[in-house]
């Protein structure tokens, strides 16, 4: 059975995270959502009406009777399925353990333009908004991207993964994080990314890969825009 994928239509999101990961596997999915009625079903399965155990927001994803929600967890239970995640557990654990440390910073990404509530326009935050992404620029993304850099560095089994020497979903993942950065940030990156070559290296594999390089240029890849979690923002791509 194909697996089931719920997430907004429109948008890269969270979603993409798990759509890199089942892309890169050759798996076999339905994007719920972008089929007609597919947001009333998504809507459904939140509202518990046809699902015991409902998840609290998409991402979530149908294995059989299996629901699972959370990006993070997705990744976790499909990883092994798909050899995208190490056999053993220690393997497992630390591979989970840096999917959600880049779930950090995709919160805090998302935070720089919403640094209030969520529930209000980008314009009605505007000021919080420019200081929320001046420490952002400044501060965070260097602090990630190091870590990151160090994690690549010390791997003993290489510095072309995080984890192991096969790629798995964590390598997608930073890939996808360092594109919506350079979405976002192109002018803060250009400056920053000379610092982190490791990183840089590994997105750029990433991307040339076939199966993820193919979907890349087909309509199935959604464009990044101004109604996801990375959003570009002319006056946000700044130090203080």
């Amino acid at each position: 059975m194909a697996y089931e994928l719920y997430y907004w239509p429109e948008i890269q999101g969270r979603g993409e995270f798990v759509r890199l990961a089942l892309e890169e596997a050759g798996a076999e999915y339905v994007d719920v959502a972008r089929r007609r009625g597919g947001v009333a079903a998504m809507q459904r399965l939140m509202d518990g009406a046809a699902a015991p155990h409902p998840p609290f927001a998409p991402p979530f994803l149908q294995d059989g009777n299996v629901l699972i929600a959370q990006t993070a967890n997705i990744l976790f239970y499909v990883g092994r399925r798909l050899g995208l995640a190490p056999r053993e557990e220690a393997g497992r654990l630390w591979a989970h353990q840096l999917q959600l440390t880049i779930a950090d910073i995709v919160d805090e990404a998302h935070d720089t333009h919403h640094p209030i509530a969520s529930s209000l326009y980008y314009e009605e935050q505007h000021d919080e908004a420019r200081r929320r992404a001046a420490d952002f620029v400044a501060n965070r993304i260097p602090k990630y991207l190091g870590y990151f850099e160090r994690v690549l560095e010390r791997n003993p089994q290489g510095n072309r993964h995080l984890v192991g020497r096969r790629t798995g979903y964590c390598d997608l993942s930073l890939f996808q994080l360092v594109a919506g950065l350079r979405y976002a940030f192109p002018a803060a990156m250009a400056r920053l990314e000379p610092g982190f070559a490791r990183v840089v290296r590994l997105h750029d594999r990433v991307a040339a890969r076939p199966r993820v390089a193919a979907y890349l240029q087909s309509p199935r890849r959604i464009d990044f825009n101004e109604q996801g979690v990375f959003r570009r923002y002319a006056e946000l791509d700044r130090e203080a």
